[in-house]
């Protein structure tokens, strides 16, 4: 009889176990330190999330798992393959870009809980990408999410954040409890939650749970349709991310983004792939109509209208959800989906670095504009050049135009892969929806280079405050300017050498 007592792999467990144990560190710290004292915490969380992330390293072979059932032949809840890896580096980095970007620029939100959540839902969306089995993966899920929106509602005084944090709080718990039906009907069909056992299982269900099996099937993807802000179940984005402090909609953007697709691939391409040809067709709709909403809301964005930036930045996200899930998509017709992950992975890799540039960039002109209307762009580049070429360059890489070259070939290599799994129709709506996307990004970009409406260019006061203080006089904090410049380096050393993560599209992750 085999021995249920193991040994467990800790090595393995480093990138969630990290920002684990700081989140409770961080929570106690700030009971101790001073008011004054209390931005340290900040730097230690970015320091912890670094270091999270530099465990990778140790790791890189790919072969490591752990937490597996006796005599299941490999039945692990916890692999630490090159998948898990590539994905635990990207959230655990955008983790660390906001925690930059929120240093200095969270004053009115308690410091503590603050990093307490953000720390805490950054070890869900580590721990995400490496679960094995649908217990852990909804689990993962969830502790990504709960202390998100939590920290969508930290701003306990503004009611926009309340209303953003309610709005979200119903979404997702909708979501779980849609995917938790689905994944109790699989359970039902297959008698296992192991992913690679659900596939087996699924070859071989018997005929009267055919039903049962395939409703499981749609009820889990349309729950991770709610989390993913897939349309229609988009609505909730734009409110949120408005409503939410900056920092926490950029980590929405990208990081909670990343963690679940890297749970729909894991759901679709490992455990339901004897079911693709119920979701291939099914998310191939979805990224049509998503990135058709995403961008038709962006276009539609007024200049004149409140956190008019993080509003387009919303709708963009939406927009670029659609192309993550093209690859996805042409997966299930694939013989062999490496090509497709791999595609789906660099996107999310090539947009992580870019969005999370542009909401920087946006942080920094909030503080001399804290409504955030686009029209506040206006003559950017008078008052801060270089704020206003990192921008323009963030927004031509996601609008796939040079010199944001990693946009583009990030772009051409979705597209091939619509192409080469016979999606055409596929291609050839994703080809009009990155016209309509130009639109916009480029109305945008020539904002930051337009003349002011009068004299003193916009930026050069600040209406809005009331102030009249110069831009160039409001001092920008350390954290918020380090991560323009790490995202713009990033970028540009992407375009430079676009193959740094276009290989990824070619090597077999899962």
């Amino acid at each position: 009889m085999a021995s249920l007592v193991q040994p467990v792999d800790w090595t393995a467990l480093t990138p969630v176990l990290i920002p684990a144990a700081l989140a409770v560190a961080v929570l106690v710290a700030d009971l101790f330190l001073p008011q004054e004292r209390k931005p340290l915490l900040g730097w230690v969380t970015a320091a912890g999330l670094a270091a999270a992330a530099l465990t990778v390293i140790p790791l890189r072979d790919g072969h490591r798992t752990t937490f597996c059932q006796p005599g299941t032949g490999g039945g692990c809840s916890y692999a630490a393959d090159h998948f898990t890896l590539v994905i635990q580096v990207l959230v655990l980095g955008g983790a660390l870009l906001t925690a930059l970007l929120s240093i200095g620029t969270t004053e009115r939100i308690p410091a503590g809980e603050y990093w307490f959540l953000l720390l805490s839902s950054a070890a869900g969306a580590a721990l995400l990408p490496a679960s094995r089995d649908l217990a852990t993966l909804i689990v993962a899920l969830e502790v990504t999410t709960l202390p998100a929106f939590a920290l969508v509602g930290l701003r306990r005084d503004d009611r926009l954040s309340s209303e953003a944090a309610l709005k979200f709080f119903l979404t997702s718990v909708t979501a779980t409890a849609v995917s938790l039906l689905g994944i109790s009907f699989v359970y039902a069909a297959t008698g296992t939650l192991q992913l690679n056992a659900v596939a087996e299982g699924l070859t071989h269900t018997p005929d009267q749970l055919h039903t049962l099996a395939r409703a499981g099937v749609a009820l889990t993807l349309v729950g991770f349709a709610f989390k993913l802000a897939v349309a229609p179940f988009q609505f909730w984005v734009p409110d949120t991310y408005a409503g939410a402090p900056l920092p926490v909609a950029a980590y929405l953007s990208v990081v909670g983004k990343a963690a679940g697709f890297s749970g729909l691939i894991l759901v679709t391409v490992v455990a339901f792939r004897p079911y693709a040809h119920v979701w291939g067709p099914a998310t191939g709709v979805l990224a049509a109509l998503t990135m058709t909403v995403g961008n038709v809301g962006a276009l539609r964005q007024r200049p004149d209208v409140k956190r008019g930036a993080v509003r387009l930045l919303a709708w963009s996200s939406i927009g670029q959800a659609g192309y993550l899930l093209v690859p996805i998509a042409a997966a299930a017709s694939a013989d062999d989906p490496a090509h497709e992950v791999g595609t789906t992975v660099a996107y999310a890799l090539m947009y992580a670095v870019v969005n999370l540039g542009a909401f920087a960039v946006v942080a920094l002109v909030e503080r001399t504009a804290p409504h955030s209307r686009l029209a506040d762009y206006r003559g950017l580049y008078a008052s801060r050049p270089a704020a206003a070429l990192a921008l323009a360059f963030f927004l031509l890489c996601l609008a796939g135009l040079p010199p944001g070259v990693i946009g583009l070939f990030a772009k051409v290599a979705v597209f091939s892969s619509a192409v080469g799994a016979q999606h055409g129709w596929l291609a050839v709506i994703m080809a009009v929806n990155v016209v309509i996307a130009l639109v916009y990004y480029l109305r945008w970009t020539a904002l930051l280079f337009a003349a002011a409406p009068d004299a003193t260019p916009v930026l050069g006061k600040d209406a809005d405050a009331g102030t009249g203080a110069d831009a160039a006089a409001v001092r920008t904090p350390a954290g918020l300017t380090l991560a323009v410049a790490l995202t713009a380096v990033a970028g540009i050393a992407l375009s430079g050498a676009p193959q740094l993560i276009l290989r990824f599209a070619q090597g077999a992750l899962l």
